[in-house]
């Protein structure tokens, strides 16, 4: 073995089924009726949200959460919205458009999910999350609004507000209390009923749209992408990356529909050149403005140099640029330097090299593999794959297939990861079940990686190396047990 100490690493509590929830009237706004609670720290706040729908479970209303915001005064008016929608990329892109304004001076509110490690990544100040006590205090402050929407939503037959409802009240409101200058939101799941669509973005972003989801969002490629075009607005402004025809022609019809302004990606902004370089990624941009000259991205893969540059357009749409309103180029470099995007091909360890990927779609993967085939160049490479149970396991595991030489399956943390039995059948049937390990735990699962990988067989300059994939909950977990804090 190789003596490697990854720690234990158990299961989250099951969440909660759904419950009873609400119609508001005058009686119920009785704020004094509502006992004292007692103190509140970060663990009891995930707890008692955990016991609502979980995140991947939604309904086709903003009912709730629109009563919920009438009562906190409506904070997401507050302060322009650059709101990001899609199927991969999105974070990324988030992150990005964060760092640009950021560097570019404005005070930045930014709201991303899930999260890799812990709750409060989600919600961002000045492109640093919350402290705990900070994120247990936004809960605190809408606590009783809560109960109250939930009781109004119970007398009229429905369910209560969903864990993802509460985040995303906490986060407008945090972000209203800041205050902002400007909000870079992301979408949860969708976009039509996501809980974040309740307002007028001044920008509205579509990263490349895949099959996922597809319970609640669709089976084909069109149906998916009608829901994510919810984002886009009346009126409104709209950057659309790289899609697929069958995706680009329902977000097409969506921005005729509603007399949106639309740049596409590779058409009025592109990628003109990119360069692997050590650490990142050497880049020239095509904005709506400007070519961008010598823009470092420390993060790999040519599907992140494309997030860059709809993160650009982004900004330069927001901040009114046109041909003669370029942004200020240093700020464009400092900004896109500063870029962090943890759990997206992150290296997590050296000797041997350990990444981490939140890949956890075949689209994702799919990108995910070209990366390690373009710009990693290991004698020999060993995945470590744990999958959400309602996820496209095979599809994942397809994508991969020619660029790992092993594969380890195993669980992550999460009580929705795909059972070790069914996921070593289906690993065996793309892999082969000579290619096939299996390990009860996340943390024997990368030992066991590692001895893979550290073989005396291997030839060639690069060395060996481990990627860990298949989920977000996977990424964190692993660089949890890397001893890595969150960020």
């Amino acid at each position: 073995m190789s003596g490697i100490n990854f720690g234990p690493f158990g299961p989250d509590p099951e969440p909660a089924d759904e419950d009873a929830l609400p119609g508001l009237d005058d009686e119920t706004q009785d704020l004094d009726a509502v006992p004292d609670s007692p103190p509140l720290d970060l663990r009891t706040v995930e707890a008692i949200l955990d016991q609502r729908w979980p995140e991947t479970r939604i309904e086709p209303t903003l009912d709730r959460i629109t009563a919920l915001l009438d009562l906190l005064g409506n904070p997401q008016r507050a302060y322009p919205v650059i709101h990001i929608a899609g199927t991969n990329g999105k974070t990324s892109v988030t992150r990005m458009v964060d760092a640009l304004l950021t560097s570019l001076g404005l005070r930045t509110g930014r709201f991303t999910s899930p999260h890799l490690q812990l709750a409060t990544e989600r919600i961002s100040l000045d492109a640093v999350p919350i402290s705990p006590d900070a994120y247990v205090q936004a809960y605190a402050d809408i606590a009783p609004y809560i109960d109250l929407v939930d009781a109004a939503s119970a007398r009229d037959g429905g369910v209560p507000l969903s864990k993802f409802e509460i985040l995303t009240a906490m986060a407008y409101a945090a972000f209203a209390d800041a205050p902002v200058d400007v909000a870079v939101v992301e979408v949860g799941l969708g976009g039509t009923w996501d809980s974040t669509n309740v307002m007028d973005p001044a920008v509205s972003v579509i990263t490349p749209i895949g099959r996922d989801h597809i319970d609640y969002l669709g089976t084909t490629l069109g149906e998916i992408a009608a829901n994510k075009a919810g984002i886009i607005k009346p009126g409104g402004v709209v950057m659309i990356g790289l899609q697929e025809p069958e995706a680009m022609d329902v977000l097409m019809a969506r921005v005729a529909e509603t007399d949106a302004t639309v740049a596409r990606q590779d058409s009025e902004f592109r990628v003109l050149e990119r360069v692997v370089a050590v650490g990142g990624q050497l880049l020239q941009l095509q904005g709506l403005s400007a070519v961008y000259e010598e823009v470092f991205l420390p993060l790999a893969g040519e599907h992140q140099a494309a997030n860059a540059s709809l993160a650009l357009a982004a900004v330069e749409a927001f901040l009114g640029a046109g041909r003669q309103r370029e942004l200020n180029a240093d700020a464009v470099v400092d900004g896109f330097a500063a870029v962090a995007s943890p759990g997206r091909l992150e290296r997590i360890r050296s000797s041997p090299v350990i990444l981490i990927d939140a890949a956890h779609n075949p689209h994702g993967a799919t990108a995910l593999a070209a990366a390690l085939r373009d710009e990693y160049h290991f004698a020999r490479l060993v995945g470590v794959v744990a999958v959400m149970a309602e996820k496209d396991a095979e599809g994942i595991l397809t994508a991969l297939e020619d660029v790992l030489d092993e594969v380890v399956v195993t669980v992550n943390s999460s009580a929705r990861s795909m059972p070790l039995d069914e996921l070593t059948e289906l690993a065996e049937d793309v892999f082969g079940s000579h290619r096939v390990q299996s390990a009860p735990r996340m943390d024997s699962a990368l030992a066991l990686a590692v001895d893979l990988a550290e073989t005396d067989e291997q030839t060639g300059p690069y060395g060996a190396g481990v990627i860990v994939t298949g989920s977000v909950v996977s990424a964190g977990d692993a660089r949890t047990l890397a001893g890595l804090a969150p960020a």
